[in-house]
């Protein structure tokens, strides 16, 4: 008997296979998970994916599935003693009358290296099959040998459809749903939800909950769940991702991307996910001016004075003016013409300095601030520009060792094919050597 005080998003866990919505590229027909859990044949397990997309629910199903023994620890709560006594019982015949355990770790990246340190022998050499479920990459958070001896699997955001599918069966079901009720609620309004909870299963569930605990029946007796009860059990849209985790590091490499490859409008969407998601506004502001040297360059010379001034604003600014100032740089870089020229300029000479005798500065470039100086021929020879037809004179500036090194190759893109027109004009009429 399913208790009703538990929460809907709780009590709608599916019970097997067929009740599972979602994640099909892990648990469809025929996929590799689906086989281990209806052969109960399983072995060790990485679940990592955004809250509410289904891991707690699958280790569940498996708990529900698998003959072997199934414990379960939280990583927040849980320490090395838990992990002591679980072992101990697994490797006790009596305790464990001859059978595997299952350990499912719940947030299992919250676990520290002395932690997963005592857990891992023993997966290594089969004591336990440990099941982990985390919403942080796993490849970052957690050690090394683990994810090894693991088969790690990421878990999507759902699809609209999928929400839809799994409020639906909230709503009709009569043992753990509100099948008893007599609920009204359009297509359109489960549209609503499935867009707001952002593939989040626990959050759409949730807003249902609410909104069919707090709304009073009409004069017949239903339940009518609009536009305005959702809205208002809903309140916002639910955030993608955590400012402080994985997807912190995707949105802004997508951000990035988007300025790079001149899409101003895929800029503006990553910085209004950022935004939304609490970003610092000055990181922000800083990897815009980045780009705007390293992407844009000398194709738009301008667009760093905007990001350096953008930088500058939103310091002083703060929210919610900050959103235009960063939204305008953005959209700038993105909207400039792109070179890397004076990037690839740089690290080619950096390279250079670093590996190569690049030898000395000619005699003739070098300071003379003391007398007796120029005996030694330091400054001697030098030709002033400035005192020449055009304002450029023939003479050398590289020194000899590196004479014919050539590091800034001008693009023929926006600003600097004005520049690459002058530096032509310029070996033309010196000959420069």
């Amino acid at each position: 008997m399913t208790d009703k005080m538990e929460p809907l998003a709780y009590r709608m866990c599916p019970r097997d296979l067929d009740e599972y919505v979602g994640q099909e590229h892990i648990i469809g027909k025929g996929k590799m998970l689906r086989r281990m859990i209806e052969s109960d044949n399983l072995s060790s397990i990485i679940l990592f994916g955004p809250p509410g997309v289904g891991k707690t629910a699958l280790a569940r199903l498996i708990a529900n599935s698998t003959s072997s023994n199934f414990r379960r620890i939280n990583a927040v709560t849980a320490g090395v003693a838990d992990i002591k006594s679980i072992i101990s019982d697994a490797l006790n015949p009596l305790l464990s009358e001859g059978k595997r355990t299952v350990l499912f770790i719940d947030e299992i990246h919250r676990f520290n290296k002395l932690q997963q340190d005592a857990l891992l022998p023993f997966v290594e050499d089969g004591t336990v099959i440990l099941i982990g479920a985390t919403t942080e990459n796993p490849f970052f958070e957690v050690n090394k040998a683990l994810i090894s001896r693991s088969t790690v699997l990421q878990l999507k955001p759902l699809t609209s459809e999928n929400i839809k599918t799994i409020l639906r069966n909230a709503i009709e079901d009569k043992e753990r749903g509100f099948g008893n009720l007599n609920i009204s609620i359009d297509d359109d309004v489960l549209d609503i939800m499935a867009e707001m909870s952002s593939g989040d299963a626990r959050n759409s569930l949730k807003a249902l909950e609410l909104a069919v605990s707090t709304t009073p029946p009409d004069k017949n007796g239903t339940i009518v769940i609009d536009r305005d009860v959702i809205s208002d059990c809903m309140q916002k849209k639910s955030q993608v991702f955590d400012k402080d985790g994985e997807e912190h590091y995707d949105n802004i490499s997508a951000m990035i991307k988007s300025m790079r490859g001149s899409d101003p409008d895929a800029a503006v969407l990553y910085l209004a996910k950022a935004l939304a998601a609490g970003e610092d506004i000055e990181f922000l502001a800083r990897r815009i001016l980045i780009c705007s040297s390293e992407d844009v360059g000398l194709a738009n010379p301008n667009a760093l004075l905007v990001a350096q001034a953008a930088y500058e604003a939103v310091r002083v600014l703060g929210m919610p003016e900050a959103r235009i100032i960063l939204s305008e740089a953005a959209i700038i870089v993105a909207s400039s013409p792109k070179s890397n020229s004076a990037y690839l300029a740089i690290d080619n000479a950096l390279s250079d300095v670093e590996n190569i005798d690049t030898g000395s500065v000619p005699m003739h470039l070098r300071n003379a601030p003391a007398g007796g100086m120029k005996d030694l021929g330091y400054s001697v020879g030098y030709k002033y520009p400035h005192d020449f037809p055009g304002h450029i004179v023939k003479q050398q500036y590289m020194p000899d060792k590196v004479r014919d090194k050539v590091y800034y190759e001008p693009t023929d893109i926006g600003y600097e094919k004005k520049l690459a027109e002058y530096l032509k004009w310029v070996a033309e009429n010196t000959d420069k050597e």
